[in-house]
């Protein structure tokens, strides 16, 4: 089993920067797919990034190319979010998840595991 606990979250205004971290244990993080999902108030569950065991692959949703980066230290068992020019819209609890497959995949059912979520609040 992995366990993946999220932090970073908080309270910003539009136009400023986070980074959401998470750790992950219970497993060999570097077999894993990471991804990123976010759920807005009374809003599915939606992808937001992902990428593959090394990092060197990544795929974004259309809403935040070139404002958010994924990344991962696989020594550390880390993978991070870096959000930057925070709009209202990307306002929701952010999801870590891992995925036990090579491909990156953008469908919620296609992660194993998740973690608990944190919050990101963004003032207009």
């Amino acid at each position: 089993q992995v366990q993946l606990v999220e932090s970073g979250g908080g309270l910003v205004q539009a136009g400023g920067s986070l980074r959401l971290s998470c750790a992950a244990s219970g497993g060999t993080f570097r077999f894993y797919v990471m991804g990123w999902f976010r759920q807005a108030p009374g809003k599915e569950r939606e992808f937001v990034a992902a990428c593959n065991w090394s990092g060197g692959r990544t795929v974004y949703t259309d809403s935040v190319k070139g404002r958010f980066t994924i990344s991962r230290d696989n020594a550390k068992n880390t993978v991070y979010l870096q959000m930057n020019s925070l709009k209202p819209e990307d306002m929701a609890v952010y999801y870590c998840a891992a995925r036990s497959a090579l491909n990156i995949a953008t469908m919620t059912s296609q992660y194993d595991y998740w973690g608990q979520g944190t919050q990101v609040t963004v003032s207009s």
